[in-house]
């Protein structure tokens, strides 16, 4: 699993497992890092970005590829993540790949809690 940019140090994931066009791991949130110190004192939540970018580094990681994101069709943040009371999330993409991008449906989700939906076309 190769570093990136927030992997390694802000979220760390298991190995994803696919099957036909289904990606699925965990993320595993340091509630230590420093970005927590600002976003928010005392009342810790994971911000948007750093959703997004979860997604995009997963895809990373199997595309074995450095990706860019080109177009975000439909992104809705439904729930905080305090990363004290969900310091484990699923993260669940739906993807193809067509022409050299990789088309991308995906969430963020525990104990039945939704806390990103994303669509979205990476290059």
């Amino acid at each position: 699993m190769k570093k990136t940019m927030l992997n390694s140090n802000f979220f760390t994931f298991a190995q994803p497992v696919a099957e036909a066009g289904l990606l699925k791991t965990t993320i595993t949130l340091n509630p230590a890092h420093d970005i927590f110190k600002g976003h928010f004192p005392g009342q810790p939540v994971v911000p948007g970005v750093c959703m997004m970018q979860m997604v995009k580094e997963v895809l990373e990681n199997y595309a074995d590829k450095k990706l860019r994101l080109v177009k975000a069709d439909n992104v809705k943040f439904l729930s905080f993540i305090d990363p004290a009371q969900h310091m484990n999330v699923g993260l669940e993409i739906k993807f193809s790949e067509i022409d050299g991008q990789i088309k991308a449906d995906a969430q963020l989700v525990n104990e039945g809690i939704v806390f990103l939906k994303f669509k979205g076309i990476f290059k």
